[in-house]
């Protein structure tokens, strides 16, 4: 005999629930199935970190301090999508993003969490609509602590630090960007 799984049971009570929430019969809940939709590394986010690597500066002593090393992540931020199939034509659509970091950068995880839906108008055609919404993943760009000689160590923008701006100045320009947050699809085909 088998023992039973407490998180197999959980699942099972989370799936009559969210069935009986959407108007399914409990024996479609015993037979939901979760499937991979996508999976893909990078984002717009993971570019736009790249790119601020680009570039550099020199020092007084003449010696050129590249960008790109502070700004070079081990891991690239990994997203997985997947749908949960809770009826013949509705189904939750989840999914995470692993995040990604180097010296100078951090994104952070997040988690995302939507609905595909569609409709049969006539026999030949099908009218699909689906929402997702991101929680996290936002872009936060770190400064660096530069010494000025006599005037003192400021922390300061990295990639501004030998600008001509006042250290404290450069802080402003620092990158801090969230990821597109909502995604609403509609979509209509038909079939000849």
């Amino acid at each position: 005999m088998r023992e039973k799984s407490g998180i197999r049971g959980s699942f099972r009570t989370t799936a009559l629930l969210v069935s009986a929430l959407l108007g399914a019969s409990p024996a479609i809940a015993q037979e939901i199935t979760t499937s991979l939709v996508d999976i893909h590394q990078g984002s717009p986010l993971s570019d736009r970190a790249r790119g601020l690597g680009d570039g550099g500066y020199e020092l007084q002593n003449g010696s050129w301090v590249s960008f790109n090393r502070w700004y070079r992540p081990n891991w690239v931020d990994m997203h997985v999508d997947l749908i949960t199939q809770i009826t013949d034509d509705t189904g939750i659509l989840w999914g995470f993003g692993t995040g990604e970091q180097a010296e100078k950068y951090r994104i952070e995880p997040s988690f995302k969490l939507g609905f595909l839906t569609q409709f049969h108008p006539t026999p030949n055609s099908i009218l699909s609509f689906s929402l997702t919404t991101t929680i996290g993943g936002s872009l936060t760009e770190k400064s660096c602590q530069a010494d000025y000689g006599d005037l003192g160590t400021y922390s300061v923008n990295c990639r501004l630090a030998a600008s001509e701006m006042a250290p404290e100045e450069t802080l402003k320009y620092l990158v801090n960007a969230k990821p597109e947050s909502q995604h609403l699809w509609l979509n209509y085909r038909v079939t000849f």
